[in-house]
């Protein structure tokens, strides 16, 4: 089970920095645009300036802050490869890095042409992430746990059959001691 295990955090370590490099891609790319809104940085406000332009825009603008970090949700854990861990402590420490990370992209972001800081990101991507953890991880360490748990064992053959308890020997008493230790020989 220990090379399925490493097989597990090697995919999810392989998945993870592709993942990683298509964010970075994705938000960290010079755009070429007219003009560059002001940076967000009230809390919620991004969120209802997306909700006032209709349900089809904003479905879109939050459901791709929520995605754009998702799947950290289940590759953090999978790289981290415990099995028997706290529910809470391991979304807690997900949730934390998702955000930290989130709060990396934002800082650079300030540097980059065209691209805009705003806090409902941040905020959204963490959520997004938290959500995919609560809803994939703990399944699927379930999952592997029963396969650690229960190993297959080959069916007995006819001639190994089981005989029987196993007998016991009863205890034997230790020798008395004396409190005379034995002179040592010269």
């Amino acid at each position: 089970m220990q090379r399925k295990g490493f097989r597990i955090r090697a995919a999810g370590g392989v998945l993870l920095l592709a993942h990683l490099l298509l964010v970075g891609w994705v938000t960290l790319r010079p755009l070429d645009v007219p003009w560059v809104s002001a940076p967000n940085l009230h809390p919620l406000a991004g969120i209802r300036a997306d909700l006032a332009l209709g349900p089809r825009t904003a479905a879109r603008q939050i459901g791709g802050a929520l995605t754009l970090l998702a799947p950290l949700g289940f590759l953090l854990p999978a790289v981290g490869g415990r099995l028997h861990v706290s529910p809470w402590g391991s979304l807690l420490r997900t949730a934390t890095v998702a955000a930290l990370l989130s709060l990396g992209i934002e800082l650079f972001q300030t540097g980059v042409p065209g691209q805009v800081v705003d806090v409902d990101s941040l905020l959204l991507n963490t959520l997004g992430v938290a959500l995919t953890h609560l809803v994939v991880v703990p399944a699927v360490r379930t999952r592997l746990r029963r396969g650690v748990e229960r190993p297959r064992r080959a069916p007995l053959r006819r001639e190994e059959r089981a005989q029987g308890p196993t007998p016991t020997i009863p205890r034997v008493g230790i020798a008395p001691q004396s409190d005379v230790l034995p002179a040592s020989r010269p």
